[in-house]
């Protein structure tokens, strides 16, 4: 029991802490630290896979399954955030095309 609450303060700490953090990034400098974040996601990936990797059913699996879901998501929506941040620093002719 004692180990959840500290599991539980931890985690509610974390998100003050985070949000205290990301209000004071530059919007100048988010999309680059966002995408490089979300390119870290790939690592969260394969932690999922991991946890998802045996047949039978169990809350592991569930849960890896889940987690397998919204990684990717982060990871294509990183990728697609660093594509669309890459192309307003190309020139005038490449963008058309």
């Amino acid at each position: 029991m004692g180990g959840l609450l500290v599991g539980i303060y931890v985690f509610v700490l974390a998100i003050f802490i985070g949000f205290e953090v990301i209000t004071k990034v530059p919007p100048t400098l988010h999309t680059p630290l966002m995408s490089g974040a979300n390119a870290i996601s790939g690592i969260t990936l394969v932690g999922a896979l991991v946890a998802a990797n045996t047949g039978d059913i169990s809350t592991s699996n569930i849960l890896g399954c889940f987690a397998i879901a919204c990684a990717t998501i982060n990871v294509v929506g990183g990728f697609l955030v660093t594509d669309r941040m890459l192309k307003m620093f190309g020139s005038k002719k490449k963008r058309q095309s």
